[in-house]
């Protein structure tokens, strides 16, 4: 057991918990860190040989580049997602499913997490993300992505399609950098997910509908790089605009009840813990990246597929 009796009661009654220290620095984040800079890299290398960016790469470290290719309006964010988007898949959609986030997503600490509060038969949920939030200075006028500019009220419940409704489920958001309040760390409503399913309007984000949550008691989740929180799918949340100089960088990932839905049951899922069955377990990233390039290729020629539920003229949303 890797929570104690009294984080998982907390866990209860206020439907989140900070735990610090999760991820080790030398063992998950420096890969992460690796990986990702050798994605950006190529990125950014084919964007100067294009002329679409035109600082030198080789002065420029990881968050110089970011920083230049999201000036010179060079996508890096859905190249570097662990999910497909909410909107139109083409066959040559970018993502990235690579060793290193595999191993986040399997880690062993994060399934023993994830099974003292779902059970020991768990599910990688296709629900995720990663979140690279760019300083608020530099963000692009009609920037909206939740995964880059500040992220609206939700509930991880609401973003989901209706046959997960029932379904046992956490979020698990990952500190790869330090989260504090001044450059964009989460924000919740302790207990609130004790208040039900709240209404969603499609707004610039899918985002609870105005009036339905007390965001006078929104309370700010600092947590160091490696650290954790953990996240009942009813509880309110949200983030902080980033109004530092430098980057936030988090991943989420949600975990559900294996043989439950997920709420996206079109992007692919797989078990990541099995008590009972172990052989049913994931071992290989490559088997995981094939499943998504095989989703991509399937949904492309598909009718597109809304990601959740809600509709703008619902009277909620008027």
């Amino acid at each position: 057991m890797m929570l104690t009796q009294q984080q998982r009661r907390s866990f209860e009654e206020q439907g989140y918990l900070v735990v610090p220290d999760v991820l080790d620095g030398a063992e998950v984040i420096d890969p992460i860190r690796c990986e990702y800079g050798a994605l950006l890299n190529d990125l950014y290398d084919s964007w100067f040989r294009g002329g679409r960016v035109t600082s030198d790469p080789q002065g420029l470290d990881f968050n110089g580049k970011l920083l230049a290719a999201y000036r010179a309006g060079c996508d890096w964010f859905q190249p570097m997602d662990i999910s497909l988007p909410g909107g139109r898949i083409e066959m040559d959609t970018p993502m990235h499913f690579g060793p290193a986030v595999f191993d986040l997503i399997t880690h062993g600490r994060l399934l023993d997490l994830a099974e003292d509060l779902i059970g020991p038969e768990i599910t990688s949920n296709p629900i995720q993300h990663i979140r690279i939030k760019p300083p608020a200075t530099d963000l692009q006028r009609d920037e909206i992505r939740a995964h880059i500019t500040r992220t609206d009220w939700h509930q991880d419940r609401g973003v989901t399609h209706e046959e997960a409704d029932e379904t046992t489920m956490i979020t698990v958001w990952c500190a790869i950098s330090d989260a504090t309040a001044e450059n964009g760390c989460l924000q919740v409503i302790p207990g609130a997910h004790r208040d039900g399913m709240k209404p969603h309007c499609p707004k610039l984000q899918t985002a609870i509908a105005d009036g339905f949550i007390d965001v006078s008691k929104a309370q700010p989740l600092p947590v160091k790089s490696g650290g954790v929180i953990v996240l009942h799918p009813l509880l309110p949340h949200a983030s902080l605009t980033n109004t530092t100089q430098g980057f936030r960088w988090s991943f989420d990932i949600r975990y559900n009840k294996t043989g439950e839905p997920t709420g996206r049951s079109h992007f692919p899922e797989f078990v990541a813990r099995s008590r009972a069955v172990p052989a049913s377990q994931l071992r290989d990233w490559r088997t995981w990246a094939s499943m998504w390039e095989k989703a991509r290729a399937r949904l492309a020629v598909q009718p597109h597929i809304d990601i959740h539920r809600w509709q703008t003229d619902a009277p909620h949303c008027a």
